[in-house]
């Protein structure tokens, strides 16, 4: 059942403002010529999907593409056919699942931890540059804050939020 906020619930301008600032950084992240430069950087070659794909079965034990799904909030389908070319280009593997042997989880192989290793040494070669003038006091803020604001959004995941009509900030 959708929960409706009391009207001083709304919105307020930071709130705006931050979700402005989240918009640019995806957009500043998700653009092709910044992909393809990363990649270069990283001499890999993968396409985005294949890189958030890669970056998660690292970040994990070996888990079920069911699972994998989930996690990445996507189709089943896709990651089945991102697994595959995973596989082929020898990035991944598939392993028993030691709950169930007639079942298999996904696993990264040693050159696809290399690949997603050279990708994140790109991308955070990418940031200092960017964010070489902040201080570490600034940068620790910075880190805890999105922490946070990560964990708070998968924490309100399942929370369904509307506002009254025509309701504004």
């Amino acid at each position: 059942m959708p929960t409706t906020p009391p009207r001083d619930a709304l919105p307020t301008t930071d709130i705006v403002e931050i979700e402005g600032a989240l918009n640019r950084i995806s957009y500043l992240t998700s653009r092709v010529r910044q992909h393809e430069r990363l990649m270069a950087l990283a001499g890999v070659s993968l396409d985005r999907a294949a890189v958030a794909l890669l970056r998660q079965i690292a970040d994990s034990e070996p888990m079920r593409l069911g699972e994998l799904a989930n996690r990445l909030a996507v189709e089943a389908s896709h990651v089945t056919r991102q697994v595959q070319q995973l596989q082929k280009a020898g990035y991944v593997t598939r392993v028993p699942d030691p709950d169930d042997r007639r079942a298999q989880r996904i696993e990264i192989t040693p050159t696809g931890r290399e690949a997603i290793d050279r990708v994140r040494e790109a991308s955070v070669r990418g940031m200092q540059v960017a964010l070489k003038s902040w201080s570490p006091e600034e940068l620790r803020q910075l880190a805890t804050l999105f922490h946070r604001m990560v964990d708070d959004f998968y924490s309100a995941e399942d929370v369904d939020v509307t506002y009254e009509a025509g309701a504004r900030a």
